[in-house]
């Protein structure tokens, strides 16, 4: 008799990968709640004053994105009591995760993102599963 096959199961697809919080690794999202965004063109997407010093930045690639997008969740205390812009913080330890505009954000590849809720990879650990 064969083993039985893992895709009949009622539970659906699992995510195959999730987010948590670095200080008490609380699961704040998974890949099914990220917003891709095309990479901008860096730089040369920011207003003057936010732009570097350097001239040959200019010309560089874009960096990879330093954070996620993600869709409003109802972890997201903030974003339920009404606010159109403020931090995002970790339900369970209150670390600062990121923060959210229902105007939109840029991100540091250059592209704008509307609404935006964004998530720090430095504050979240990619988990595989």
């Amino acid at each position: 008799m064969a083993a039985p096959d893992n895709s009949d199961l009622a539970s659906g697809p699992k995510p195959e990968v999730i987010y948590r919080c670095k200080k008490c690794r609380r699961i704040v999202a998974s890949q099914e709640h990220v917003v891709t965004h095309e990479r901008g063109e860096g730089q040369k997407s920011f207003k003057w004053r936010k732009r570097s010093s350097d001239p040959w930045e200019m010309d560089k690639e874009p960096p990879e994105c330093s954070s996620i997008f993600v869709e409003p969740m109802k972890w997201m205390e903030t974003v339920q009591e009404g606010c159109v812009g403020e931090k995002l913080q970790c339900i369970g330890c209150k670390a600062r995760l990121g923060s959210f505009n229902w105007a939109g954000m840029q991100c540091n590849c250059g592209t704008w993102v509307n609404p935006a809720f964004q998530l720090h990879k430095n504050r979240i650990d990619e988990c595989h599963i």
